[in-house]
Parts: structure tokens; sequence; C-alpha cells
């Protein structure tokens, strides 16, 4: 029986979430890294010697040329994410694609019709649905031993400058609504249920970012659950995202990949999957469906919801100016 080849993948922007990729990407057998884009040709290069990728090139269009290149993770600027993966599914190339999708809805629905019309796996980095802590909940959703009542989530930051997550100058600015709300909007119909009621709130527009650092979100599903989301780019510590859910059974607060019930006690998350690794599940999730023909968890088609509600909820926000 002859050996399976291995997954060529490329990864296009070498900024803090590529490297989290490619740190991912070492865990998973039968894949390897053939190509690593970035702006910088310099660093590219050095940083595809450290991970030995044998090919480092400024241009995606260096990549879609390759027909050894099964597929192509971006993790490059958000405006770029939807033409990106456009054109790799044109050149017929599985794609991923980093959270968000697009900031502008028509740009996704022309996502999912690429994706449609070639039939690739196309899928978007929405993490939440695979770290383990959520894992955990989703499943005893699914098994009838919870019914989520309230979601509480806070997404906070302290970053009134335009750096990414390793302290860096960003080339393009980070938004609230359309990056670290779709996260929250997403994840809450994962485990509630379609979303059919949306409202919004924002703060001040910063002077210089051109965007609001503080935001408010209500959210209804179908179910009847509700979720409150609070944003901010102002909190001066803690940092990150958490989440409280309430429901008929029990209450649980899950920070990235701890999770605790309402009185404190740790849950231990560490058998739900094979990784604790977010990143990591995400993209066996993403190679795993290349591999067996199959529509992935977080596939286009399933995350546009979300941005269908984020479109809605920034044309409230717009008539509110």
């Amino acid at each position: 029986m002859r050996p399976t080849p291995p997954i060529k993948v490329a990864l296009a922007g070498a900024g803090a979430f590529g490297i989290k990729h490619l740190d991912g990407i070492r865990n998973i057998d039968g894949v390897e890294v053939a190509w690593l884009v970035s702006r910088d040709l310099e660093k590219t290069r050095a940083i595809a010697d450290k991970y030995g990728i044998p090919n480092a090139t400024t241009d995606l269009d260096d990549v879609l040329a390759d027909p050894t290149v099964d597929a192509v993770i971006l993790c490059t600027p958000t405006q770029m994410h939807a033409a990106q993966a456009i054109a790799c599914l044109n050149a017929g190339k599985h794609v991923q694609v980093e959270i968000p999708l697009c900031d502008v809805l028509a740009d996704g629905e022309q996502v999912l019709q690429a994706q449609q019309r070639t039939g690739l796996v196309a899928m978007c980095g929405h993490t939440r649905r695979f770290n383990p802590s959520h894992q955990y909940i989703h499943r005893k959703v699914q098994a009838g031993a919870f019914n989520l009542q309230q979601m509480d989530v806070q997404t906070y930051f302290f970053r009134r400058t335009n750096m990414n997550a390793l302290g860096e100058p960003r080339s393009w600015t980070d938004h609230l609504l359309w990056h670290h709300a779709a996260h929250t909007v997403d994840l809450f119909a994962y485990q509630a249920g379609e979303i059919v009621q949306a409202h919004a709130l924002q703060g001040p527009i910063h002077p210089t970012l051109g965007i609001a650092m503080d935001m408010s979100i209500q959210l209804r599903s179908r179910s009847g659950a509700i979720c409150t989301l609070s944003l901010s780019f102002n909190n001066d510590g803690p940092l990150g995202t958490f989440f409280r859910y309430i429901g008929d059974s029990a209450t649980y607060v899950a920070r990235y990949d701890d999770l605790v019930n309402g009185r404190e006690e740790k849950i231990d998350v560490s058998q739900v999957d094979v990784s604790m690794n977010g990143i990591e599940l995400q993209d066996r999730e993403f190679f795993a469906a290349i591999r067996e023909g199959r529509e992935p968890n977080a596939s286009i088609a399933q995350v546009l919801p979300c941005y269908r509600v984020l479109h809605q909820l920034e044309q409230q926000l717009n008539a509110a100016a």
C-alpha cells in the first residue's frame, strides 16, 4: 500500500498569527509547508529558514502558479482576505483564511460563490469553535445536557496605537466589529443556534485610527438565548476575551484554554481533543477535510451568517452616527 503523499501548504502572512500556524503545523503529520509569503523578503527568508520552508516570496502569485501546492493559509491583513481567498480557489488551491473572512459582506458572499463553484475546501479561522473549553460546552449542548440561556462576553485590549499581538506596527487597522466581535457572534450562533435579533452601540471614533474604541452588542438566538458582548481597545488590563455561559443546569467561565464552573472550580478539558492549541486543532480540521473530501467545521458556508449579522450591526451603527 502506497504512503499517502503529504499535503503541501503555503502560508501567507508571517506576522503574529502566521507564526502560530507554523508552530501548530509542526505537530501535524502528513503536511509540508512549501512556501512562506510576507511583505519583507529578508525577514520572510529568515523565518522560512527557521521553520525549514524551502521557498520564500513577497508575491502570492508565485504560490498560485506552483502546481505542487495543494492549499493556502491566509494570515494577511483583513482587507486582503476575501480577494486572496477567491484567487486561491480560482487557482485550484484549498484555502483557510484567518478571521475575519471580510470587512464588507458582499466580499464574503463572493468567497462563498467561489467555493461553491470550485468545490474546494474553504474555511475561516473561527478558532473558538476549536478551543477545548468551548468544545466541552458544545458537546454538552449537542447531547442535551446543557441549554444555554445567556452568554456574557468581554473582549478587552489596550490598543491605542496600531500594533499587532507581538507589539509590532501593523500595516492595517484592526476593527472591534468585523474582527473581534466576529469570534463571539459566530460562537454564540454555534452554541445557541441562529441569531434572530442584534443591536449595537459604539463609543467615540478615534481621531487618528478612525475606528470606535469601545462597543456594546446584544444578540438573541431563535432558541431564546441572549448574548451581551462588551468590547474595548481602551482597557488597561486584564486583557483577552472572557466568556461566561449561563445555562439551565450549570454556569461555565472560559478564559482562553481554561474552563471553570460558576464557583471557579477548574474543569479538566485536556482530554477533549488531541491538543490544547486551538490554532493547531483548526489546522488539523482543515487538512482532514482536504484528505476526506468533506466540508470542514467553520466552512465559509457555516460562518457567513455571522458576517451577515455584522453587516446588519454596521448598518445600525452608521445610521446612528
